[in-house]
């Protein structure tokens, strides 16, 4: 949230297709290699999402787990423990089943959650037997059941049969850490075998606070910590402390680390050190451009081009190489490489090279050149771009039949782009505008059947009269909205991880999959869709929804057709859309009369959920306040103290300021969201140059790029959680799309 927008901010469009570089991660202060106590970190990893009572949850139904059998335990794994006990002991005490099994095991851990530990050992009783896709687990409950009752002898001698039976198990990495507590090799066995197991994260960063010269402990972190809060210091240190004595293979890891956590320009670095692949040597170019080191950028994209001439990164290299050169020639000589070798980029350096072609004043040429993108490659997305741009000139012309024209041609050439949902929603507006408003109404119909989770399908049903607020009304909107009972099921990792994770046990599921997620670099579909419900599972929103979303990036067609059946999935876009921190939602958005669903909305775009996140301008937490704005709001409502990282305090301060933002607009919720974003000061001169008697012509006409995106995103997020959670509206676009229709199918199925 900014009172001005930076100096910096570029005037472009919303950016297309790329992961936000906007927020940055935790930062809570240096690692001096052991800041971090075993202690802190079990809290990090107890902090799971906070779902409250702002949203009905659906009734108690059985819900069918992977072999198609109906189960009444998975419909409870996301009440408290409290609320599903007695259901549960019925359960737990019927007759045999794989539910049954589920009930004892949950009750078990409930109360080992509870310190009674005592009391979780009856139900453990031959668990193991009857439920064996847990049994090691099992054994590590009754050893931890053992310990909170003082019995230490029993657990330590249960932890060892744990070692003994299922020795490479991943709960195995357990035991080794509690009886590493008291005999040292244990540990260097942990150590050995399970390196990416949190346990032996957490043992890395005890020794280090005892020795803090230690690299190998050093790259176990930069292998395997990455969710850590301050690992750029370790690897810092890893960098400028053992540099020397580092193998490129360690140097690849240190720098997929770097590049993870968006230290492109020591990343850049440490992949010039790291073994010469041709995706190693790109971003050891890209990391250095994106640092703004142009000479070093360049050199390192011809060495790509000459070692790997025919590979993929090498024809996003040329387009990278025409971008950095100052001479228009020079760039063209590369655009036309990329044209000649690399089919799947001739669209995209066509259209870079008509720009050029403008530049050296070669009108002719250029229309050739856009005349070839939008007839040899009518379906790239660059035609689209190509289409896009010629809509909107005419638009800002006058000429509406021909913007018009230039829209329809592209929703009918272009379906799949990432324009198609736009140009289709201004079909319709500019058929209002031409006198035909049964054109109009079509268009409207139309994305929202093919483009059901955009911002213009929300657009499209404002102006179909649906009851899902217009900007001028959304704040006083209070939508019914009913919470999944179901989670989405993950399609790689062990049986034992997934039924871990459908048992709502996230700790334990991310801990697993984190020691068999190996492909890290080019995950394949199915892994990447997993790593990001266990992300969220442990409250990495921000990772978790990026490895989700960008999904959409994939562009093989195996990939392609992979990532559309997940979109079938209900459960993929309710990971998309979550509940986090729900309560504090429903006290401080009724107290600031907002809709909920609205500031629900706000905070996944600002924050992803993340408490502790700050913004390279320094906004923090959930709502992104400033600290000079939190300031100011808290003097307006006599808040004494206050923490921006506590996500009541940030909500309650943030949500003033929304409050705020819509009384100085009249309760106007597209200028106050911009507000919320570009501050006051820009927003009054955009209405003074542009007027609002259109909305949707001043969205389009916001000079900044971020709050152009940052508006759509905002009312996008808050579409789909209406289309996801409220039976009416999601009921009502079920009949019109297909693609919404799937989703509700498959939530309807007994």
């Amino acid at each position: 949230m900014l009172k001005q927008p930076p100096k910096q901010r570029q005037l472009v469009r919303k950016p297309r297709k790329k992961k936000t570089l906007l927020l940055t991660g935790v930062g809570l202060g240096a690692l001096a290699l052991g800041g971090i106590s075993a202690l802190a970190f079990n809290d990090l990893l107890s902090q799971l999402p906070v779902v409250g009572g702002l949203f009905a949850s659906q009734p108690e139904m059985p819900i069918a787990d992977l072999s198609g059998e109906p189960s009444t335990v998975l419909a409870l794994v996301t009440l408290p423990p409290a609320e599903r006990a007695a259901r549960l002991e019925e359960i737990a005490n019927g007759a045999p089943s794989i539910d049954r099994h589920r009930a004892h095991y949950l009750l078990a851990v409930d109360l080992i959650e509870q310190n009674h530990g005592g009391m979780a050992l009856p139900w453990l009783e031959g668990l193991e037997n009857d439920y064996p896709v847990l049994a090691p687990q099992i054994l590590a409950k009754r050893a931890q059941a053992y310990a909170s009752t003082g019995n230490m002898a029993q657990a330590e001698a249960t932890w060892k049969a744990l070692l003994q039976q299922y020795p490479n198990d991943p709960a195995s990495a357990e035991a080794l850490f509690n009886l590493g507590k008291t005999n040292p090799h244990y540990w260097d066995q942990a150590i050995a075998q399970f390196p990416a197991h949190p346990r032996t994260v957490e043992m890395a960063l005890t020794r280090l606070q005892q020795n803090p010269k230690q690299p190998q402990l050093m790259l176990i972190l930069a292998k395997h910590g990455h969710y850590l809060p301050d690992i750029v210091s370790v690897l810092d240190r890893l960098k400028t402390e053992f540099g020397a004595q580092l193998t490129p293979q360690e140097w690849e890891a240190i720098a997929f680390a770097y590049w993870e956590k968006t230290k492109y320009g020591s990343a850049a670095e440490a992949y010039a050190k790291a073994p010469p692949t041709a995706l190693n040597l790109y971003r050891a170019a890209r990391g250095a451009q994106l640092d703004e080191r142009w000479t070093t950028a360049t050199q390192r994209y011809q060495v790509l081009i000459q070692a790997f001439p025919d590979a993929k990164e090498t024809g996003l290299g040329l387009l990278r190489l025409a971008n950095l050169s100052t001479s228009p020639e020079t760039a063209i000589l590369y655009l036309d490489q990329a044209i000649n070798r690399f089919p799947d980029r001739a669209a995209e350096a066509l259209v870079e090279k008509s720009k050029l072609l403008q530049h050296l004043n070669s009108p002719q040429a250029v229309i050739q050149t856009q005349q070839l993108v939008l007839t040899q490659y009518s379906h790239s997305d660059a035609a689209a771009e190509l289409r896009w741009q010629q809509a909107e000139m005419n638009f800002k012309k006058g000429d509406i039949q021909a913007a018009w024209e230039w829209a329809r041609q592209l929703v009918e050439q272009n379906p799949e782009s990432e324009y198609a949902p736009e140009a289709g929603f201004w079909v319709g507006k500019w058929a209002a505008q031409l006198g035909r408003p049964q054109d109009a109404k079509q268009a409207y119909e139309y994305v929202l059947a093919n483009y059901p989770e955009s911002y213009y399908a929300w657009r499209s049903a404002t102006l179909l009269e649906w009851d899902v607020g217009d900007f001028t009304t959304v704040r006083q909107k209070l939508p019914h909205v009913v919470q999944p009972t179901s989670r989405p099921e993950p399609l790689a990792g062990s049986e034992a991880t997934r039924e871990l994770y459908r048992l709502g046990q996230n700790r334990e599921a991310w801990a697993y999959w984190q020691v068999e997620f190996t492909n890290r670099v080019e995950p394949p579909v199915a892994e990447q869709f997993t790593d990001g419900l266990m992300r969220m599972g442990v409250n990495d929103n921000l990772d978790g929804i990026f490895m989700l979303s960008s999904l959409e990036f994939r562009e093989s067609p195996k990939e392609r057709k992979e990532y559309d059946a997940i979109k079938q999935q209900i459960g993929y876009w309710q990971a998309l859309y979550p509940f986090p921190f729900s309560q504090s939602i429903e006290q401080w958005a009724q107290q600031r009369q907002l809709n909920p669903m609205l500031v629900m909305a706000l905070i996944r775009q600002e924050s992803r959920f993340e408490p502790e996140i700050r913004s390279v301008a320094g906004a923090v937490g959930l709502m992104q306040v400033m600290p000079d704005t939190a300031d100011w709001v808290a003097s307006q409502i006599k808040l004494k103290q206050y923490n921006l990282e506590n996500p009541n305090d940030n909500i309650n301060l943030g949500t003033w300021y929304l409050d705020f933002t819509h009384r100085e607009y009249s309760n106007h919720s597209l200028l106050a969201v911009a507000s919320y974003n570009a501050g006051p000061g820009s927003v009054a001169d955009w209405i003074a140059r542009f007027g609002t008697r259109d909305p949707d012509v001043f969205v389009e006409q916001i000079p900044f790029g971020e709050t152009k995106g940052y508006v759509e995103s905002v009312f996008e997020n808050y579409w789909n959680y209406l289309r996801l959670y409220n039976p009416e509206i999601s009921q009502k676009l079920a009949q019109i799309s297909s693609k919404h229709s799937v989703l509700i199918e498959a939530v309807n199925q007994p």
